[in-house]
This record gives structure tokens, C-alpha cells and sequence, in this order.
């Protein structure tokens, strides 16, 4: 995301900064849409998108627990900032596992305002 400012500074990587600048780029996408929502990112985050996938095949229903990647079965930490405090505090690492998960359970990149989205509703979990 190329936003200016402090939020790109190093060492602002954390969860909230980075849903900051999710939820300004979403606003650069879709002007005037509203903010990010935390049950928006929960429904997107269990459904399937048209394959056989959903984020919680392999992250859990609770992504506060550990798991299990759907086909190699490598152990995944928990993805719930408050399960896991390393979660979401680099955002290149953010942006290329967005990158990589979102093209397989959607067949494309997720727009800013679904990893907002998804990203509030990691957050919200305690």
C-alpha cells in the first residue's frame, strides 16, 4: 500500500497501524463505502469463495488456535493478534501471505477493504 506517513515508518508494523492503512486504501478503492467491519471479516473469513477453501480450512473456525494447512499439513500458530502478538506486525510478510492465501482460496488478491475486514475481525477476538 503506498500510503504516506508514519504508518509506513519502520517499526509501526502492528496490528492496528497496518488496519489503518487498510482501511485508507479501501477508501482509495471504493470512495465513500464505508469503514472496515470486524463481522464483515468473520463472514469472509469461514466462507468459501468459490473453491474448496475458506481462511478457516486452515487457520480453524478459531483462528485463536493453532492450525493445520489443508494440504501439507504444516502446523500454522495461531492468527489472532491477541492468540499470537507476532500476527500482523510486518507488513511485507502481511502483504505476501495476503498475497499468496488470497489467490488460492479466491483465485485473485483480496481487495484492501476484505483484508481490512478480515483483519478487524482477528483483532476483535480476545
Amino acid at each position: 500500500l503506498l500510503l504516506p506517513g508514519a504508518l509506513l515508518a519502520a517499526g509501526t508494523d502492528t496490528p492496528a497501524a497496518l488496519q489503518a492503512r487498510y482501511a485508507a486504501a479501501a477508501q482509495l478503492e471504493a470512495p465513500g463505502s464505508g469503514g472496515l467491519q470486524a463481522e464483515r471479516g468473520r463472514q469472509f473469513f469461514a466462507s468459501r469463495h468459490g473453491a474448496e477453501w475458506s481462511c478457516s480450512s486452515c487457520h480453524t473456525p478459531d483462528p485463536r488456535t493453532n492450525g493445520r494447512h489443508a494440504v501439507t499439513g504444516k502446523p500454522l500458530k495461531p492468527l489472532a493478534p491477541s492468540a499470537n502478538p507476532e500476527r500482523f506486525t510486518d507488513a511485507a510478510k502481511v502483504e505476501k501471505w495476503f498475497r499468496r492465501n488470497c489467490k488460492d482460496v479466491l483465485s485473485r488478491e483480496c481487495t484492501a477493504r476484505e483484508k481490512g475486514d478480515v483483519l478487524a475481525y482477528l483483532q476483535s477476538l480476545h
